[in-house]
């Protein structure tokens, strides 16, 4: 008789494995933004000895921007330069910004705080809006559901920079509710926060709300109906779980979005992220800026990833079958076990 493994050991493997999978699956993610970085930096149009210096109305000698060159390695073969840049990024050396001549992980340590939050405030406000309208337009009939999607479809397409001059002109200077510019009280994150929610929340509310109404329609539903409950209640305690599946399945390229998004809103309300350091960056062909901030964005994308992905696992509770990984549904559905 063939011994069986104990199931906490089955588990654990499980968990390895997916575990080693994503980690793998990490490294390759930086490996090629790392590649694109390096590649795009070198197809700008100019001299990254000459933007060192200063850019082109510096007037610098023609022997001083070959000591520049030599001094970083610029006049080196491609696949050394390829090389080198990788070894440091492999080490954590993400080198000097030549814009600001200033330690790229010092940048990045004063401005990414400001992106993550405005990121990740936008999600959470994001979901708020989303599972707030996907509610609203399942309860109200068919022409309140019409409207609602409709409503969800243009704020999905509304861009940031268009959105966020209208919140400027109605909310800061029509009625002075909030400053423009922001001053880093709660006040001023409020409308920064809004700008790069709205759009990520139409797409948010339109898949929660199928999942709401394939929710309500099943049969563990109809029974809570059926003892009395009401339908809020229903909602929250039975049909939310459902319904958040396959919003959580899109958190992380929400995530993805906002961080983009951010890009825009920090230069409309002159919030001191990385976005406004990025678009220095990319001008002056900073590339140790450039790559540090692809790089840690990267990074913060496939974290959000797999917490996206446990907490889809935490919420999917339907049992898995033995030598799937944790993030392996059965039959692809995203139902919840009742």
């Amino acid at each position: 008789m063939t011994p069986t493994r104990p199931r906490g050991s089955v588990a654990w493997s499980r968990w390895a494995v997916w575990g080693l999978g994503r980690l793998a699956g990490g490294i390759g993610v930086l490996w090629a933004v790392a590649t694109i970085v390096f590649v795009a930096v070198r197809l700008i149009p100019g001299d990254p000895a000459l933007a060192i210096l200063g850019g082109p109305g510096s007037q610098a000698s023609a022997a001083a921007v070959d000591q520049v060159r030599h001094e970083y390695g610029l006049d080196r073969p491609l696949l050394v330069q390829y090389a080198v840049f990788l070894g440091r990024l492999a080490t954590g050396q993400l080198g000097d910004s030549y814009a600001f001549r200033t330690p790229v992980a010092t940048l990045l340590a004063q401005e990414l705080p400001v992106t993550l939050t405005l990121a990740v405030a936008g999600l959470v406000v994001a979901w708020a809006l989303a599972l707030v309208a996907a509610w609203w337009s399942t309860q109200r009939g068919r022409v309140a559901a019409g409207i609602a999607g409709a409503i969800t479809v243009t704020a999905s397409v509304v861009p940031h920079f268009w959105l966020g001059s209208v919140l400027i002109v109605v909310f800061a200077t029509a009625l002075g509710w909030a400053p423009a510019v922001s001053d880093g009280t709660l006040r001023g994150w409020v409308l920064p926060v809004v700008t790069v929610a709205v759009p990520v929340a139409g797409y948010l509310a339109e898949t929660v709300r199928d999942g709401i109404v394939d929710a309500q329609r099943s049969a563990f539903a109809l029974a809570a109906r059926g003892r009395g409950e009401h339908r809020l209640g229903v909602f929250l305690r039975h049909s939310l779980r459902h319904a958040a599946l396959p919003g959580l399945a899109l958190s992380a390229w929400a995530f993805g979005s906002l961080v983009s998004g951010a890009v825009v809103v920090e230069s409309v309300f002159a919030l001191p992220g990385i976005g406004r350091s990025l678009v220095t960056a990319v001008t002056q062909r900073d590339m140790p800026l450039v790559a540090g901030i692809a790089l840690v964005s990267a990074a913060a994308y496939v974290v959000v990833l797999a917490v996206a992905d446990l907490a889809e696992r935490a919420v999917d509770r339907r049992p898995r079958r033995s030598g799937t990984t944790p993030g392996r549904r059965r039959h692809g559905r995203t139902a919840v076990a009742r």
